[in-house]
């Protein structure tokens, strides 16, 4: 079954990651700081899949 919370965090992260390269934003901008905190997300959900 596909696990769209993971899909969600992916698809968000691409689009802001694609802003900032566009964009040439720097680290400390709401996008980048978005992104850092879904990447953390991400590993959460991970490890919790992987354990369970």
């Amino acid at each position: 079954m596909a696990d769209l919370y993971l899909k969600a965090l992916e698809s968000e992260r691409r689009s802001l990651w694609a802003e900032c390269r566009l964009k040439g934003l720097a680290k400390d901008t709401p996008q980048r700081m978005r992104i850092a905190e879904i990447d953390v997300k991400l590993a959460e959900h991970k490890a919790r899949k992987a354990a369970g």
